[in-house]
């Protein structure tokens, strides 16, 4: 008699966040860079989102992304943008939205576990005439919007979202947003808008790993107590460990109260990858110093794929 073996939400989900890591170090191994330390932290956040809370349907994009456009317009009917790949845009369905576009890596490798990308679509990263962007844009895989510089994704979700409930659309709308965006004023400006026009069909996930392009944010520009400021402009806010996938998706799970809802998720850049500690506080972007370093690297991903 043959056994079979359920997978259950959480195993699957903590399977996709293990995949992010290790295509993202297999990428940065083979190509001697990339935004490691964000799909360090960001990995299970992006994981929840996509394989337990989000209600999307399936890819409506080709498995190997298409080349560049060119740019949006009434005359360029060849344009198209890469939410596709999050299927289709329905008025049940949710639909999502990722602030910090410099983690687009992060999603590809995620688009790729989870079929809706073909692993050669990262071969054609950061290529000239493709989509695959490396800072992403609104025609890269699994992007919906130009959301760079930073800090502008929230605003345009609002649009999105009035515009979905006046056409009575009940699927809502998921940000991925990083904690170095909260300091910046326009962000502040959408919270502001969001709890005034109570839009509580927009969900964000905050990836806090208290990291920024120059280094940890409470030196930088601090943001803390990050929680009570939200509060006090009246969004409904969680706090939770970003590498449990349970506590990430409770909050989602929540019946709307006509508060857009925040979910703090604190994080760890070198969660996975213990030898990225060695690099703090600049753990930005990941360039390895020498081949010996790179070698250390790749001994290390060698025994992620084995397990």
């Amino acid at each position: 008699m043959t056994t079979v073996t359920v997978e259950t939400w959480q195993e699957h989900t903590q399977r996709l966040a293990r995949g992010i890591r290790r295509r993202v170090l297999d990428f940065t191994i083979r190509n001697n860079g990339g935004y490691l330390s964000q799909a360090c932290s960001s990995a299970e956040i992006l994981a929840t989102l996509y394989g337990k809370i989000m209600k999307i349907g399936e890819s409506q994009a080709p498995l190997i992304p298409l080349p560049f456009p060119g740019t949006p317009s009434k005359n360029n009917p060849s344009y198209f943008t890469g939410a596709a790949y999050n299927g289709p845009k329905a008025p049940d369905l949710d639909r999502f939205f990722i602030s910090p576009v410099h983690c687009a890596l992060a999603l590809y490798a995620l688009l790729v576990e989870l079929g809706r990308m073909a692993p050669e679509g990262l071969d054609m990263f950061n290529q000239d005439g493709g989509t695959v962007e490396m800072i992403g844009a609104e025609h890269s895989p699994g992007h919906e919007i130009m959301a760079g510089s930073l800090g502008q994704a929230l605003s345009q979700v609002i649009g999105i979202a009035l515009a979905r409930r006046l056409k009575g659309h009940t699927g809502r709308n998921w940000v991925f947003m990083s904690d170095g965006e909260f300091q910046i004023g326009q962000t502040w400006e959408a919270v502001e808008t969001l709890v005034f026009y109570r839009l509580d069909t927009v969900g964000v996930y905050i990836d806090a790993n208290g990291q920024s392009a120059d280094g940890e944010i409470q030196s930088v520009m601090n943001i803390e107590p990050l929680a009570e400021r939200l509060k006090a402009f009246g969004a409904r806010v969680y706090e939770v460990n970003g590498h449990d996938v349970e506590a990430l998706a409770a909050p989602a799970q929540e019946d709307p109260d006509g508060r857009p809802l925040f979910v703090i998720a604190r994080t760890n850049p070198c969660q996975g990858i213990p030898m990225l500690e060695e690099r703090r506080p600049k753990l930005h972007y990941v360039r390895f110093k020498n081949e010996a370093e790179r070698e250390r690297y790749r001994e290390f991903l060698n025994t992620l794929q084995e397990n």
